[in-house]
């Protein structure tokens, strides 16, 4: 009976140390991680990392963050960034994003508050932190910039999980509501009719292949690259306006795409107005842009809804029968 009383003691302690050890590695992980970028040419510090949690959870909370990458010009710091796992399964991660930040480019400073910025991640177990599924949740989220614009969204969620398949193939989905765009950005589409101050919602579900996993070189090394991406739903509503896109593409080294993409646009001779007032447009091809389009929309009976083809053919892309230059270039930076 006496010794079957110091099993919950000898468990006990088993447990403690096995939390304190994780505890530690973890933190030396950590500040190892940090070395290596300064190592490697990035500003990378903080003021204070500590874990705490013990002993149902990790967890991790760093200090006055600032990260900068010397290369893409891209930098971020916040004033406290946590992040925690339960201690039986130390690999599915829950990160919070304070309620102020600041992204800095080249061009510009961006301050981001929120009421909500989480992502719960789920890694493979391996050393490299391969990822396995990620859901990133957004609510009431404010970006300012330095250069005088401000866009502000109420909700989103980004999802991204490897599925069965090719090497480094994931489900992509992303949700938006009520996006109101800067008052510089609305104000170049004033005299377009049918719209509202507000993007109601964008939806985008997606088959990509990468050349490479999302594991932690993507963020030491280089962004891995789109190979294929399959458009199963994307759709975008503002004002009147509704788009609608599936369709499918391979995308080069070089990130040149080719392929086609199906389009629905409903109110489309608004969308035009846009494409103009955003100087994507030519004026001396309005008229036949146009022409074209009402031909291509009444036959489909509704001279309101536009369906045809986005074709990305040896780097340019047609709008149905229409040229319309260079194709975008999908290379993540």
């Amino acid at each position: 009976m006496r010794k079957l009383l110091w099993l919950p003691i000898i468990a006990a302690a088993l447990f403690s140390a096995y939390w304190g050890a994780s505890a530690w590695m973890l933190n030396r992980s950590l500040s190892g991680w940090f070395d290596q970028q300064r190592n490697a040419g990035w500003v990378a510090d903080y003021t204070r990392l500590k874990t705490g949690g013990f002993p149902t959870r990790f967890d991790t909370r760093i200090q006055d963050l600032e990260l900068a990458d010397p290369w893409s010009g891209l930098a971020w710091s916040a004033p406290l960034f946590r992040f925690f796992a339960p201690s039986i399964r130390p690999g599915n991660i829950t990160a919070i994003w304070p309620e102020r930040q600041i992204l800095a480019t080249p061009e510009q400073k961006i301050t981001i508050t929120a009421d909500t910025m989480r992502a719960t991640v789920l890694f493979n177990e391996t050393t490299d932190l391969n990822l396995a599924r990620i859901s990133f949740d957004l609510a009431r989220v404010a970006m300012t910039s330095t250069q005088g614009w401000e866009n502000r969204l109420t909700s989103g969620r980004l999802f991204l999980a490897q599925i069965p398949g090719p090497a480094n193939t994931y489900r992509v989905e992303f949700d938006a509501r009520d996006l109101t765009p800067a008052a510089a950005f609305l104000k170049r589409f004033e005299r377009v009719t049918l719209l509202s101050d507000q993007i109601q919602g964008a939806r985008i579900d997606a088959i990509v292949t990468f050349d490479a996993p999302w594991d932690r070189f993507a963020v030491e090394r280089a962004r891995p690259q789109p190979t294929h991406i399959r458009l199963t739903a994307a759709r975008a509503t503002w004002g009147e306006l509704d788009l609608q896109l599936t369709g499918e593409l391979k995308v080069s080294p070089d990130g040149v795409p080719e392929g086609q993409i199906s389009v629905k646009a409903r109110n489309w001779r608004q969308m035009v107005e846009m494409a103009r007032e955003m100087g994507a447009l030519p004026p001396e091809m309005e008229s036949t842009l146009l022409r074209t389009l009402d031909f291509l929309a009444g036959l489909s009976g509704d001279k309101d809804t536009l369906e045809t083809r986005l074709t990305f053919r040896n780097g340019f892309v047609a709008f149905g029968p229409i040229p319309l230059g260079a194709a975008p270039n999908l290379h993540i930076r």
